[in-house]
């Protein structure tokens, strides 16, 4: 694909061989409908296939990175069964692109992260994020496992007590409370987001390439080695696509409420074996 093809990223290509990259869908907060969820799969082989580009910066468009998925598709997913191999594999290549993506990546973590949209923030190699920004992963207040890539690199970013407190809960975590357990690189005032991260993306793409691209690539080892932590994840993910919590969950979204999940209603569904009959 050329960068023309694509419909909800915008781009400015910057001195030095930068290239600021936006998700642009900012009337609904930047929220991944199906085709932007699939661009966000694209854009990153195209980036490593452009030779005028040095470093991607990666934000948003307004006052949110990106709100997730919309309702709409998530709701798609949890009524058509046949839609969710297509989900696990854009998904996967979302990760895995960002991963095999030698040229480094910076986000601008400029509002609200969810869903593919937090995908992106946090396996950028460098995450910017302003101060006052609020981020959940989320997954668990919809009644669905926390898949996408939460396993692959949480427990490395923050280490594995604060990962499971998170994604247990989906409780929100701020841009200060990010930066101090690990989460993210660095955290600024708001202002000073997209400034500061494409302060970062010049001195990188200033710098040796092969060595920097080449020490990425060394690094990212570490995620491949969780490769198959994050492939289970992703199909538990989907297998919860299909039970009455995630249905629930959107209900509660949709009403901004608490919600009422019904297997918080029913027995444990993993129960020990019954005794032997002698």
């Amino acid at each position: 694909m050329d960068y023309k093809d694509y419909q909800h990223l915008e781009f400015e290509h910057r001195p030095n061989g930068v290239l600021l990259m936006t998700l642009n869908r900012p009337e609904v907060l930047n929220a991944t409908n199906d085709r932007l969820h699939w661009e966000l799969t694209q854009i990153w082989p195209t980036i490593a296939a452009d030779p005028e580009t040095r470093v991607a910066v990666v934000t948003g468009k307004g006052r949110a990175f990106s709100a997730g998925g919309d309702m709409e598709m998530v709701e798609r997913n949890a009524t058509d069964p046949r839609r969710l191999a297509r989900t696990v594999q854009e998904a996967t290549d979302l990760v895995y692109n960002i991963i095999n993506c030698d040229k480094p990546i910076v986000s601008a973590i400029n509002g609200v992260a969810v869903g593919a949209g937090l995908v992106v923030a946090l396996l950028a190699d460098i995450s910017v994020i302003g101060e006052t920004v609020r981020f959940t992963d989320g997954h668990t207040k919809l009644g669905v496992v926390a898949g996408d890539h939460a396993a692959i690199v949480w427990p490395l970013l923050c280490g594995m007590a604060k990962a499971k407190y998170y994604l247990l809960t989906s409780d929100f975590i701020d841009g200060k409370e990010a930066e101090r357990i690990g989460l993210v690189s660095l955290c600024v005032p708001m202002d000073q987001v997209v400034p500061k991260a494409l302060e970062v993306a010049d001195k990188l793409a200033l710098g040796s390439q092969q060595a920097i691209r080449w020490t990425k690539r060394s690094l990212n080892n570490w995620l491949r080695l969780a490769g198959p932590i994050f492939d289970n994840s992703m199909a538990l993910e989907m297998l919860t696509f299909m039970d009455d919590d995630v249905r629930e969950g959107l209900k509660a979204v949709r009403e901004k409420r608490a919600p009422n999940f019904p297997s918080a209603k029913r027995p444990a569904l993993l129960q020990p074996p019954p005794p032997p009959v002698k």
